[in-house]
């Protein structure tokens, strides 16, 4: 069976859980305790191609003083120039005289550079004597880019790596492995189980691929209808330094309590402005996209739950079916819309408008083809 199929496979046979929920920086508290979505059982079965997340105590503080080379220079200004993106987006142009790059291209170099390089590295562990070893710095490398990629898409600070949270995530993803299931709150008579590594997989995405791969996994986010979990916490404003957590078989990306605070009034998947054609239908992830598992809006201060979602192109209405997702999964509220009948096109712009929230939301999402 190809690695595509047993991926598949594993998914259809797959019911995703969650267990705990962020502290909803509004005011309303979530429960902190073990609590599965309806989509199945806190503890699942292991197979290739799933995943499973996180949404306990959030964290808000001091962003990231890190920066990104390519959001300061002639890329931004090209993604900006000509585009009325809306919140949460920058415009303007510089004023240099020459023309501006053609912003398609560099977002294409930017995307196809960062996803130049996926090995998932090597892993030095062993399951036998219970040694969650390291990820070799390489294949945390490459998670680390793509997770900065998709964050870049969206107009969001990049985060960086905290070594410290790193074992501890490298203790989760051992546990995982050596048990061959996913669970956030691991028994202590599992086989390897440690403290941290138990306190790790309570604030992790987790999923039951290597950790590259998992991030592609978890912005499709595939069997999670009713949060979006995983993608909204590679989303959140308060995302900060991470941990990256990997075996041969599992990872977990360590995503709570990095005290990032990016301020983002809402965020969106697919977000304002440019956006790689490949960003939603990702080669990794051949069998289902994000058209399919559905486009999303994020608040941490504005509440989305009676939202109401319209799309078009050129004036003409596509259809979409909304729902509501669960609250405090790396944002307050959040909704999302799949669309029905249709999938993006390159070359096209789609305008979104979300009515019957307290600020009206409406933005432009410019589809680019990166090959």
């Amino acid at each position: 069976m190809s690695r595509r199929s047993v991926l598949s496979a594993g998914l259809l046979a797959l019911s995703a859980c969650y267990v705990g929920v962020q502290d909803d920086p509004t005011g309303t508290t979530g429960s902190t305790g073990a609590a599965s979505t309806s989509a199945g059982p806190v503890t699942t079965t292991n197979p290739a191609g799933t995943t499973d997340m996180s949404a306990g105590t959030g964290s808000t503080g001091t962003a990231s003083d890190t920066t990104d080379a390519l959001t300061t220079d002639a890329l931004t200004t090209g993604l900006t120039t000509g585009l009325t993106t809306g919140e949460p987006g920058t415009t303007g142009t510089a004023d240099t005289g020459e023309p501006p790059p053609d912003a398609a291209a560099l977002l294409c170099e930017r995307w196809k550079s960062d996803r130049a390089q996926l090995g998932e590295g090597s892993w030095s562990g062993s399951l036998d004597a219970c040694d969650p070893g390291t990820m070799s710095q390489d294949g945390r490398d490459n998670a680390l880019r793509l997770v900065n990629l998709y964050r870049f898409i969206a107009d969001l600070p990049p985060v960086t790596e905290d070594p410290v949270r790193t074992t501890k995530a490298q203790a989760c993803a051992l546990m995982m492995h050596a048990n061959g299931q996913l669970n956030h709150t691991p028994p202590m008579n599992w086989k390897c189980w440690t403290a941290d590594g138990s306190s790790a997989a309570g604030q992790s995405n987790i999923s039951s691929t290597p950790g590259v791969l998992g991030v592609d996994l978890y912005m499709v986010d595939p069997g999670n209808d009713t949060t979006i979990g995983h993608r909204r916490w590679l989303l959140s404003n308060y995302l900060g330094p991470i941990g990256l957590g990997s075996t041969s078989v599992n990872s977990c990306l360590m995503v709570i309590g990095g005290m990032g605070n990016a301020g983002k009034a809402w965020l969106a998947w697919p977000p304002p402005g440019l956006v790689p054609y490949q960003a939603l239908h990702v080669p990794t992830i051949g069998w289902t996209d994000v058209d399919q598992t559905g486009w999303s809006v994020q608040s941490d201060g504005i509440d989305l739950t009676a939202a109401t979602v319209a799309v078009s192109v050129d004036g003409v209405d596509k259809p979409v079916a909304v729902n509501v997702l669960g609250k405090n999964y790396g944002s307050a509220f959040a909704i999302r819309f799949v669309p029905q009948g249709w999938t993006v096109e390159p070359g096209k712009t789609y305008d979104v408008e979300l009515g019957n929230v307290a600020e009206p939301i409406s933005y432009s999402v410019q589809i680019v083809d990166c090959p």
